[in-house]
């Protein structure tokens, strides 16, 4: 393939990636200023019970840490320039792809491809969408992570 053609598979990537993370840390933002607009299924359930409560500051740290992975994934795919920066962002693109793919295979209860609690909000929203998601963001963040220049 050609370099150029690579380049812009890695951007087109990178606005795939920035996109969704954007749209999930304004969600959060919406969160955690006091918005219910879809977290009925947010948080894993046992028994009718929420496993943890997020509130407000963890909801704002997530929203920050989503905007902070997509400036990673544009700098590394050369949206913007970013120097002698660049093996940091490479780390980070890295780090962005294991975290969304240990995400996706979850932590074999609640969370994840291979969980075992199925039938609530969150498992059923975590099979259609969460964890399939993660595999794209995960496949997204290894693309971008590998390109060479």
């Amino acid at each position: 393939m050609h370099p150029y053609n690579l380049h812009a598979v890695r951007f087109w990537c990178a606005v795939m990636f920035a996109a969704v993370m954007v749209y999930l840390a304004g969600l959060h933002a919406y969160w955690a200023l006091g918005g219910k607009w879809g977290s009925f299924a947010t948080v894993p359930t046992v028994g009718g019970e929420r496993t943890f409560h997020p509130g407000p500051l963890a909801t704002w740290v997530v929203a920050i840490l989503l905007a902070i992975g997509a400036v990673i994934v544009c700098g590394q795919a050369g949206v913007f320039a970013i120097g002698s920066w660049s093996p940091l962002f490479r780390l980070g693109a890295w780090c962005l792809c294991g975290v969304f793919l240990l995400r996706a295979i979850g932590n074999f209860k609640t969370v994840g491809l291979f969980k075992s609690v199925r039938g609530t909000p969150f498992a059923y929203w975590d099979t259609r969408l969460y964890s399939p998601l993660c595999v794209f963001l995960a496949v997204l963040a290894g693309v971008i992570a590998s390109g060479r220049d």
